[in-house]
């Protein structure tokens, strides 16, 4: 069955309510509204682990280990009750607790002992106290491990199941002299509630009220649990119920779902899922062990206002930040602003501008001595006469210049010749959306093709820090596929798609740069490219094929991904920023993949973007649209042929820098320093492995004390990595600030490693 989210698994479910198991899911739904709308007002901060490896959600509780903080049930009116069967050993499965409301025969027939049982009994203040006591009888003999009894509460709270009386504490003092049993409490609301539970003999309690968790967690204290019932719908909800005092969390609603949906299997699934989501939260808030979950992973996302300061107060707690007018928090921001990722830049142009004498090899733009001003006015020129040409009207061109023009651009028909002529991609001109830079449309590609949680990008890394930033913008999870020492392998693409898959996730594209990647320098083969097509199709994910340094290099490139593609499989974006006109910032996306709606009508992958960009930039800017294509139109849109001087000049800067780099650190001193590079053809930049941790310490020491900048690798692995190499940038630089600039180099080298 191709269920991959608990998403899929409640919209599966709906479809197999009955009428009765609908009505009574309602009533559960309406009792945790109040939760549900808790937790949506609650995010979590992003942090970092000082522990290696990845989370540990293992916890105890009464004494007994779980392998996660979750109870399965109390089950609502189970849609097939002689599937209960079914959910005991997907619990069981999962080392995990479940709370029933009768013994099941198998267990009388086989019990276990007490201090391994994983069965909680669930009983009700309408039974007769006969019944109650042979009960829990049952439930001792077979080894269960508590009992959970629900109580009215002077706090207004709601039952444990709609056709279920509430006890009294008269109840639960019978209850708790009739057994030995942990009791565990539910239904309490209020801090009064909760004391008088454990003075009457409660050794636990349930509540289904997020915001009133830290009141009850302060009356519990250490060694009492504290659950919250009702509202669970993700891994993050529980990690937010954790931080904001419970121990664990009851799940029912879910699990009923995937009964529903797929049996013994659906909910394995489910309970798998709610795991790794938590695992996954505990990632992203730096939490390594259960035990260590604290209020300071949480963010609140409706506070109180912040004070206004009153008229003419001077200095005081009133103009302290966080009580002023218009300072805002910054963990009321979007959780992304917080990721060391979006700093790297700036980090960057703060280095460049605190040492303005260093020679910087940061910077990956292209060099502008190659462009003359006159050069947009005649490229303007040429594009109005190419309209006039075409019999537009004074009219016409005017509202082409000055108007917003459509959305997905104005100049498709000639960058689709353009691809033809210089590329071999022959794809309709109303497959392409122009947009402002590659970047651009690397957000509106990911955003359209990532529809639900549990969908992943993948990069091949180390990767372009603008595909990383907008993933976390956009709050989509990117998994690395490393290359290998001598490049990207399909075989590492093929256990990445399967890990992925079985973690329940859905691997929607691959982020690839095949000629002179940044940050590595490294060029795809032609095998691999065969081959990375041929797996990609294979296993249903698109490649988003990124080229903005094919035509900046020396020679005839590999053909693209796009030209070789049979099956609508890559995704093409492009760049005017290397090439012809940097400052316009144009881009382009070739996205001629079909979409087929829910009535089967089709379209293209291009209308879904532009109607993204429609709403982000509205439209590239038609002046900048017009002087690129006017320096396309005077190329014959050949961009190979017009960049033969620049491709020359950046083949040249490399093979200097090389050069010069094998003068200044000879191979038997680069081997005994453990120092290695890589040596592109062409492209940008190169990579250089050192024999000490290159980060930004280390850059900042480089610029102060040797006069040299350049960027630390580790900016580009998304899941960690880089931390021994930095990336070199040829493209800005002269012969001469090359060769003073591996001359610095060499001797920061030489000085760090005999530090380290």
């Amino acid at each position: 069955m191709a269920v991959r989210s608990l998403d899929d698994y409640a919209r599966l479910a709906r479809k197999g309510f009955d009428h009765v198991l609908a009505e009574s899911l309602e009533a559960v739904e309406r009792a945790s509204a109040e939760t549900r709308a808790a937790f949506d007002r609650t995010g979590l901060r992003p942090g970092r682990s000082t522990r290696p490896g990845p989370p540990d959600t293992t916890t105890k509780i009464l004494d007994r280990p779980w392998a996660a903080p979750i109870a399965v049930g109390p089950l609502t009116g189970p849609a097939r009750p002689a599937d209960e069967t079914a959910v005991l050993r997907a619990a069981d499965a999962a080392e995990l607790p479940v709370v029933v409301d009768t013994v099941p025969a198998n267990d009388l027939a086989n019990p276990v002992p007490t201090a391994d049982g994983t069965r909680w009994l669930r009983t009700y203040g309408h039974r007769q106290h006969g019944d109650v006591e042979r009960s829990v009888a049952d439930a001792e003999r077979a080894g269960f491990a508590a009992l959970l009894l629900s109580v009215r509460s002077q706090g207004g709270g709601r039952p444990a199941r709609p056709d279920a009386p509430r006890a009294d504490w008269a109840d639960l003092e019978r209850l708790r002299a009739t057994s030995a049993l942990p009791l565990l409490v539910a239904g309490v609301r209020t801090a009064a509630d909760a004391a008088r539970a454990f003075d009457t003999g409660a050794d636990g309690i349930v509540t289904d009220s997020l915001e009133t968790l830290p009141d009850l967690a302060a009356v519990a204290g250490t060694h009492r649990p504290v659950l919250l019932g009702g509202g669970i719908r993700r891994g993050a909800d529980i990690l937010v119920s954790l931080a904001s005092g419970a121990d664990a969390v009851l799940v029912g609603r879910l699990v009923l779902e995937g009964l529903i949906v797929d049996g013994e299997q659906g909910v394995t699934d489910v309970l798998g899922a709610l795991v790794r989501e938590l695992g996954e939260a505990m990632t992203f808030t730096g939490t390594a062990l259960i035990a260590e979950t604290c209020p300071d992973s949480l963010r609140t996302g409706h506070r109180p206002p912040l004070p206004v300061r009153p008229t003419g107060t001077r200095g005081g707690a009133a103009n302290a930040p966080g009580n002023a007018v218009g300072v805002l928090r910054k963990e009321d921001l979007h959780a992304s602003l917080s990721d060391p990722v979006l700093d790297t830049m700036t980090f960057l142009n703060e280095v460049t501008h605190r040492y303005p004498d260093a020679v910087s090899f940061a910077p990956g733009r292209p060099y502008d001595g190659f462009f003359d001003t006159e050069q947009i006015f005649t490229y303007l020129r040429r594009y109005l006469d190419q309209l006039a040409a075409q019999g537009r009207t004074e009219q016409d061109i005017r509202t082409a210049m000055y108007q917003y023009g459509p959305t997905a651009g104005q100049i498709r028909e000639i960058v689709a010749d353009s691809l033809r002529a210089d590329e071999g991609v022959d794809v309709p001109a109303e497959s392409i959306v122009i947009t402002v830079g590659a970047q651009e449309a690397m957000l509106l590609v990911v955003r359209a093709l990532t529809a639900g949680p549990d969908d992943v990008l993948l990069a091949a890394s180390p990767c372009y820090v603008g595909i990383t930033g907008v993933a976390r913008l956009l709050g989509v999870p990117v998994t690395a596929v490393e290359e290998r020492e001598d490049g990207f392998s399909c075989v590492d693409l093929e256990t990445a798609i399967a890990r992925e898959r079985a973690r329940g996730r859905r691997p929607r594209a691959l982020y690839v740069i095949p000629d002179h990647s940044n940050p590595s320098g490294t060029t795809m083969d032609a095998p691999t490219r065969a081959a990375l097509l041929e797996t990609a199709e294979r296993h249903g994910i698109l490649l988003i094929e990124d080229s903005p340094y094919r035509r900046v290099s020396p020679g005839t490139p590999l053909p693209t991904l796009k030209s070789m593609d049979r099956s609508r499989s890559v995704v093409h974006l492009g760049s005017f920023a290397k090439t012809v006109f940097p400052g316009a910032r144009v881009g382009f996306a070739v996205a001629d993949q079909q979409v087929v709606d829910a009535f089967g009508r089709t379209g293209l992958l291009a209308d879904e973007l532009a109607k993204i960009k429609s709403m982000v930039t509205v439209n590239t800017s038609s002046l900048s649209q017009a002087a690129v294509a006017g320096a396309l139109l005077a190329g014959g849109g050949r961009i190979s042929e017009m960049n033969v001087e620049p491709a020359a000049y950046y083949g040249n800067a490399m093979r200097t820098t090389l050069r010069n780099l094998d003068a200044r650190l000879p191979a038997a001193r680069r081997a005994a320093l453990g120092v290695r590079w890589n040596e592109p053809t062409g492209g940008f930049f190169l990579t250089v492995h050192v024999p000490f941790r290159a980060d930004n310490e280390a850059l900042t020491r480089s610029a102060q004390e040797f006069g040299v900048i350049w960027t630390p690798m580790n900016y580009f692995y998304p899941q960690g990595g880089g931390d021994q190499a930095l990336r070199l940038s040829i493209s800005y630089l002269t012969t001469a600030d090359i060769e003073e600039g591996t001359a610095r180099l060499a001797r920061f080298i030489e000085a760090q490693a005999a530090v380290s």
